[in-house]
């Protein structure tokens, strides 16, 4: 059992939560760099892919009940509004309707920061009114034609720009400004600038991205007496527990949460949406099961995006490329509430990836009437990257530096924040080392000057806070009579394989074949709690709880093995399925025959993660090179080749590990290139809400793209050396992509995504004024 003991918690400043904390021991070590491990290290194929293949795997649009009702919301065709009046009573007698709610027949349900469940002012296009429940979605639909409006029109703003003017609409009654500003100050970044050799100084602006991930929200509320059951696309199945529990006034133990496979989140399902105690109000009007799924317009107007930022930096460096100064005064956009999302740390990057005695961050978030801005695959670092790794370049180009050989000068061999080593300092040179090895960095050569179709080279590099894991986090594992163990954890895999790589630590750990592992999750009814999936950190909580777990029951099989083996414990082991005396395959007992010994009894054990080191600081690093053509005749932009390497730590899993990197930096080709979400301001409407006007890169779209593994285990990190690596892969893609499309043209692109029609202005811009630069 693991050993624990209460402390107060370290919160940092203004985080709401627990005072006290508690610390388990996890009772192990880490494994050695150089262990010789069997299971972990290897590309297995994931768990539940034959189910995917053939259609077997459930996901939340796959739940079917006896009277299953279909369920559809009345949303807002006004970005701002105050609703005078609705009425319901047609909808009530449409055909096949069996429930209708709004304001006016449930309870005043407190949502965000600053609204309710079913407001009275609606502050974007796709604001949640009333919501039907009917035999059939075609009837839903009908019935939510029914239902009566009146609306009184508000003037709205849509842009950070216009949020800001001292005239400007404003979206709450306190204003336009989405909880505090945050500043961080070392050093004087005034004096560091004077006394700088050359200052470049630059605006940026990121585009507002929609996750699109291929599964939408959606969930099935089903009731059992006073018991709540929802099936939900959720990255957070104790979350959505607790806080629906919170909003319907029920104590936790009477919500359970499913979620078995999940067709993407990306951070837009990590919190719990409207849409979760909506169909559990329907459901327990209509006393019927419940089905609410988004469709992809409601998905793209009110169901999260990356917040669209505005970037001014200035940097300040010596002659050598030494940094003596970075300042970057940041704006983005919460949209019309206050998710979490408005608070993406899209300082933290300039604080911490370069060493630099004088930094200076401002950052505001700022209300729009637009949909709320949710955490997006490496939220804040995404936009961080590109607007700094374009600057870093300017710099590299004014001071004639190679742009590798600036970064590496400006090293940051601590973590300037908290004055604490890295837990692995050496990750990001040895990301540099891999990516210009693998890329061929050195041996890129100068092109010809009248080519219409122009070749060029960029590189960018990354850090990434998350990753390191979020403890607390739990398992259990039950070691059975024929040999084989069930392991179940609460923790979501929401497509990323992670069933595959935690089984495999559980695998390794226990010294069992992958195969005889059962392994359950994604239920708050049957799985011990688990925090959200995010921040790339799953595997990086999970797997140490799994490893303390699958140890205890280790230990207990050894105990049983020695009595009936009349052998001492410590000549004894465990591998690949058998008992072994002194390491010697031929004196070997099988796993299973050991445990029919003590049949019926089984041995279990709970594994917890311990706290993260708190002297040390974790961090993923990473860069990438890229390769690409732009055609000055049609100002496409076609992406070659990408080699990209990131510090992620011990590698459980090669194949998943590089399909992470894969999908990561595809993402990040779209966000460079051709993702964009388009209001019409007059209006307040997204025009490209739907997937045929809102491109995401495709197959044919996507280049080379070559993982150069780091793979070196960061032992100090958490007792199996892994990291995440959802997220980093798709940090530097777009400055990369941006600093090699001036490598080919020359025209510094500022504000993304750099599309044919951007590069075809700025080509024709220079013709007519001689500018380097493109205008947003």
């Amino acid at each position: 059992m693991a050993k624990l003991h209460i402390e107060p918690k370290q919160s940092e400043e203004g985080e709401d939560g627990a005072e006290f904390q508690v610390v388990e021991d996890e009772g192990i070590l880490a494994w050695d760099a150089d262990s010789e491990l069997l299971v972990v290290g290897q590309s297995y194929p994931r768990l539940e892919g034959r189910e995917k293949v053939t259609g077997r795997a459930r996901y939340s649009s796959d739940v079917r009940l006896p009277g299953q009702l279909y369920a559809r919301v009345l949303r807002s065709p006004y970005p701002h509004a105050r609703i005078r009046n609705i009425d319901i009573t047609k909808a009530e007698q449409s055909p096949g309707v069996h429930a209708v709610i709004c304001a006016a027949n449930v309870p005043r349900i407190a949502w965000y920061e600053e609204s309710v469940l079913f407001d009275a002012t609606v502050r974007l296009v796709g604001d949640e009114i009333a919501a039907v429940a009917a035999e059939s979605d075609e009837l839903a639909q009908d019935a939510l034609r029914l239902i009566e409006v009146d609306y009184e029109s508000l003037p709205f703003v849509t842009t950070i720009e216009e949020a800001l003017r001292p005239d400007a609409p404003k979206v709450h009654d306190g204003g336009n400004i989405a909880g505090e500003p945050t500043t961080y100050e070392r050093g004087d970044p005034e004096s560091g600038l004077h006394e700088a050799d050359v200052v470049v100084t630059g605006d940026f602006e990121t585009p507002c991205a929609l996750h699109n991930a291929f599964e939408s929200h959606g969930c099935t509320a089903s009731w059992e007496g006073d018991s709540l059951t929802l099936w939900d696309s959720t990255q957070a199945i104790f979350v959505v527990r607790q806080q629906v529990a919170e909003k319907l006034k029920m104590p936790e133990h009477r919500v359970r949460v499913i979620k078995q496979h999940m067709g993407g989140g990306f951070g837009a399902k990590q919190i719990p949406w409207k849409h979760d105690v909506i169909a559990a109000l329907l459901s327990k009007q209509a006393g019927r099961p419940v089905q609410l799924l988004l469709d992809r317009e409601a998905e793209n107007m009110a169901a999260g995006n990356r917040n669209p930022t505005r970037q001014h930096v200035q940097l300040g460096a010596k002659r050598d490329g030494t940094l003596t100064a970075i300042v970057a005064r940041i704006e983005q956009s919460a949209g019309a509430y206050r998710t979490g999302g408005e608070a993406s740390n899209v300082s933290g990057t300039y604080q911490t990836l370069y060493r630099c005695p004088n930094v200076r961050t401002e950052q505001t978030a700022v209300y729009t009437n637009t949909g709320p801005a949710v955490a997006f695959r490496a939220p804040g670092h995404v936009e961080a990257a590109f607007a700094l790794e374009q600057a870093m370049d300017e710099l590299a180009r004014a001071l004639d530096l190679d742009p590798v050989a600036l970064r590496r000068r400006n090293y940051a061999e601590v973590d300037q924040l908290e004055d604490k080593p890295f837990t692995l300092p050496e990750g990001l040179r040895l990301s540099y080392d891999r990516v210009t090895e693998t890329f061929g960095w050195g041996e890129r050569t100068a092109q010809p000057a009248d080519s219409v179709k122009r070749r060029g080279v960029g590189f960018a590099a990354h850090d990434w806070s998350g990753g390191t894991g979020h403890p607390p986090g739990y398992a259990w594992i039950e070691l059975n009579s024929d040999g084989t163990a069930d392991v179940v954890t609460g923790t979501q895999d929401i497509g990323t394989g992670a069933r595959t790589g935690l089984a495999q630590v559980a695998a390794e750990e226990l010294g069992l074949p992958l195969a005889n592992i059962a392994f359950q999750l994604g239920d708050t009814a049957t799985g011990p709690y688990s925090p959200v999936s995010s921040g790339s950190a799953t595997q990086a909580t999970i797997g140490p709880a799994l490893r303390a777990a699958a140890a205890d029951v280790k230990a207990q099989l050894l105990e049983v093995a020695s009595v009936v083996l009349e052998i001492g414990v410590g000549r004894l082991s465990v591998r690949d399925g058998r008992v072994l005396v002194d390491g010697d395959t031929e004196r070997a007992i099988a796993v299973g025959e050991v445990m029919q010994k003590i049949a019926p009894h089984t041995l279990q054990a709970r594994g917890a993660r311990a706290p993260n080191p708190a002297d040390m600081t974790i961090r993923t690093f990473g860069a990438q090179c890229v390769e690409l053509e732009v055609d000055t005749e049609t100002g496409e932009i076609t992406v070659l080749r990408i080699v990209t390497a990131h510090d992620c730590g011990r590698i459980i899993n090669p194949a998943l590990v590089d399909s992470q990197v894969v999908g990561g930096v595809t993402q990040g080709v779209g966000f460079a290139l051709s993702e964009e979400r388009i209001v019409d301001t007059r209006l307040g409407i997204v025009l490209n809400a739907n997937l045929e006007e809102y491109h995401v890169p495709t197959v044919a779209d996507v280049p080379v793209i070559e993982h150069a593994r780091v793979g070196v285990p960061d032992s100090a990190a958490n007792s199996t050396g892994a990291k995440g690596i959802g997220e980093p892969p798709l940090i530097p893609t777009a400055p990369a992509i941006a600093n090699a499309v001036f490598d080919a043209i020359g025209i510094r692109f500022r504000a993304g995504p750099l599309t044919r029609q951007r590069v075809l202005a700025a080509l024709a811009a220079r013709e007519t004024n001689g500018s380097g630069e493109a205008d947003s």
